[in-house]
């Protein structure tokens, strides 16, 4: 069996902890097209936040209590740079996370594209699945706002320094127009027995993925079933402020509109089946098989649960 999983985010990461597991089970291949969409280049260095959390995840060096960067990370670059006065104080580094940032940028900067950067530094981490960005190409995710007059600003300071407070009126993916799909995405998709949809942020870790030109297409007309894990529990996000950027594009915090925002791939969305919790059994998706199991992530065998449900599903 071939599993192809569209993710990005925390919730994400986790979630393909479950995927390895049940593909240990059953001696399934896995691939994981990752979001760089939240991707940016701070202090002269190209820092891939979804990517990151993949790597440190399914390698065992993610922070278990914060959910993001490295366990054990210490902040002395951060207070040095801090005072010196440097800008942008409101988003860190942590040392170690440096490391990770210096290797990719400087193979970027090599020529190696991101593609073979992330096999590179899979080597050290060891994720047990085949990880591949969405595109090698620049690809970003701006939000515009008002703030003292309408502009665009990068996702990450829209999330991260203003927590997602200001007035949005859209998301807008830079680059995507032009982008190409790093090699080996459109082929996994092709060649799967099943496509997941992470439990990840719909509107910026999914959407993103979809916006390079030709994914979308290689998942709605491949011959996988593609089967989607809801982020929202019971009208909340599980983790995060997805539901801030549901109300940006107008959609509902409910299992229910997000499995409409992707819609049913009878009638020109993606879904065939919707995997959704148990608080929101009565969820409908038209043109949709949906399923309520229970979707907390508490440990990897529960995770690996929620996946086998979703395949079962198909």
């Amino acid at each position: 069996m071939r599993i192809v999983v569209l993710t990005g985010g925390i919730g994400g990461a986790r979630f393909l902890l479950g995927v390895r597991a049940y593909a240990r089970e059953v001696g399934a291949e896995v691939t994981a097209v990752v979001n760089v969409g939240d991707d940016l280049r701070l202090h002269g260095l190209r820092i891939c936040p979804d990517l990151d959390s993949v790597l440190y995840t399914l390698g065992g060096g993610a922070d278990p209590e914060r959910g993001w960067g490295r366990a054990g990370e210490t902040w002395t670059i951060k207070t040095e740079l801090a005072a010196y006065g440097v800008e942008p104080s409101w988003f860190g580094l942590g040392d170690k996370d440096i490391a990770t940032h210096l290797v990719r940028t400087t193979m970027l900067d090599a020529g190696y594209p991101l593609h073979q950067v992330v096999d590179a530094l899979a080597t050290r981490w060891q994720p047990g699945v085949r990880l591949l960005p969405a595109t090698d190409d620049r690809l970003e995710t701006h939000a515009v706002v008002s703030d003292g007059g309408q502009r665009a600003i990068h996702f990450q300071e829209w999330w991260v320094r203003h927590r997602a407070q200001l007035p949005t009126h859209r998301f807008v993916f830079v680059g995507a127009e032009a982008a190409k799909p790093a090699p080996g995405v459109t082929e996994a998709i092709a060649g799967a027995d099943v496509v997941l949809l992470a439990p990840s942020n719909p509107v910026v870790s999914i959407a993103p993925i979809l916006a390079v030109p030709g994914i979308r297409e290689a998942v709605t007309d491949g011959p996988a079933p593609v089967v989607g894990v809801s982020p929202i529990i019971g009208g909340a996000p599980v983790r995060g402020m997805a539901d801030r950027c549901l109300a940006v594009v107008g959609v509902e915090c409910s299992a229910a509109g997000v499995g409409g925002l992707y819609g049913g791939r009878a009638s020109g969305g993606l879904l065939d089946g919707w995997l959704v919790a148990e608080e929101d059994a009565g969820a409908m998706v038209p043109d949709v098989t949906v399923r309520a199991v229970p979707l907390r992530m508490t440990d990897e065998a529960t995770t690996a649960a929620m996946v086998r449900a979703a395949v079962e599903l198909t």
